[in-house]
């Protein structure tokens, strides 16, 4: 019988399982380079679109991030890095300032100053924990002000804000359409024409009353002469 030595065994256990085992290697660097793209990507547009937070793409990549930057599940626990735990708490802290319902939002010009200032901040830190989550490297008054968007599109987005606004109201009818008298314009001759047309409207009705009188006048001898002629017959019978 043929003795095996302890090398042995290994080669031939190496030998079996290596294939096994470069095959799980190869999914393990699949699963963590699409990982690593995933996050990329939602950085990527947040930064993008970080000057139009109400654009679709914007909020598409914001709920993204719970998602992208889970980590890893083993045995059905949840593992992740302190850098995607940062980027996670950034995220939840933003979310709760965007989420304070509409009766506790600012109702004057300087509350909503502080207000849209403590979104700015928290913002700004969201992204600068995605940047060190994601290997890239920026400033946070790069992150803050460096990007551009033409006045134009704000301008645009403010005017449509405003017009949605105002649809909103007058479909619920908090709101009316100013309307001033003055401005309408009549022709010269409108008044004139007013005046003449009320004037035939008056003497018709005048000539048409008259000549129901005159009717009713011609009437009425006729019914008395009947019933006179009634009573003499029934005191002869």
């Amino acid at each position: 019988m043929i003795q095996l030595a302890s090398t042995d065994y290994v080669m031939v256990g190496a030998t079996l399982l290596g294939p096994v085992l470069a095959v799980q290697a190869q999914k393990w660097v699949e699963r963590a380079r699409e990982a690593t793209n995933r996050r990329q990507t939602v950085f990527t547009v947040l930064m993008a679109t970080r000057q139009t937070r109400v654009s679709v793409d914007h909020v598409r990549a914001l709920n993204s991030i719970d998602l992208a930057f889970y980590g890893r599940r083993i045995l059905g626990v949840p593992l992740r890095s302190a850098k995607l735990q940062a980027v996670l708490d950034a995220w939840h802290n933003y979310h709760a300032h965007l989420s304070v319902p509409l009766e506790q939002r600012p109702k004057t010009d300087n509350e909503q100053k502080v207000w849209n200032g403590k979104g700015d901040e928290l913002f700004t830190s969201l992204l600068e924990r995605m940047a060190i989550a994601t290997n890239y490297k920026f400033e946070r008054q790069q992150l803050k002000s460096g990007s551009y968007s033409p006045e134009a599109h704000g301008t645009v987005e403010l005017e449509q804000n405003m017009l949605r606004r105002l649809s909103l109201e007058l479909l619920a009818g908090d709101r009316s359409l100013p309307l001033d008298v003055r401005a309408i314009h009549f022709p010269a001759d409108a008044a004139a024409q007013q005046r003449d047309l009320q004037e035939r409207l008056i003497s018709n009705q005048a000539e048409l009353s008259t000549r129901l009188t005159e009717i009713l006048d011609r009437l009425v001898p006729a019914n008395n002469n009947s019933t006179a002629r009634l009573h003499r017959n029934n005191e002869i019978g």
